[in-house]
């Protein structure tokens, strides 16, 4: 496995693993005291915009912390130049990610046009927004293996 492989794999957990962390304090901290919650745009509203910065963050602590353990281990540095071949996967698995969420966002307002409550729309949205992060990681994973 190369440099780029390791760094989709710890990607991916990551991600998994904050979206999951957050999901399930929201739920323990605010859903699991009052189920009503659900139908309140205002708690939905303020959920989304935490996870926004929750996972940047997240994210950018496991990429120091990766590359720091990748530079005691390997005695070498993250490669900082992309390539055409890394830039067209990119270009690719984000292609992939924007249909997965739109198919998703798609969905949520279907649900809304067909009388579902406000809660699923942000269900699906928060689900479709997870699998298009997961999937886009996996497609890079894959054209790194594959090739382009």
């Amino acid at each position: 496995m190369d440099q780029k492989e390791r760094q989709i794999v710890v990607n991916l957990i990551a991600t998994i693993v904050t979206i999951g962390l957050y999901v399930l304090y929201v739920y323990q901290k605010h859903v699991a005291v009052n189920i009503e919650i659900l139908n309140d745009f205002r708690f939905w509203g303020k959920s989304f915009l935490w996870l926004i910065p929750v996972s940047i963050v997240a994210l950018i602590i496991v990429q120091i912390i990766y590359a720091i353990i990748n530079k005691i281990i390997t005695k070498e540095d993250i490669p900082t130049i992309d390539d055409e071949r890394d830039r067209i996967i990119e270009l690719k698995s984000i292609r992939v990610s924007h249909w997965i969420f739109t198919t998703g966002f798609v969905a949520a307002m279907v649900a809304l046009a067909f009388g579902a409550k406000p809660s699923a729309m942000f269900i699906i949205l928060l689900a479709s927004g997870l699998c298009s992060a997961i999937i886009s990681e996996l497609v890079k994973l894959y054209y790194y293996r594959k090739g382009v």
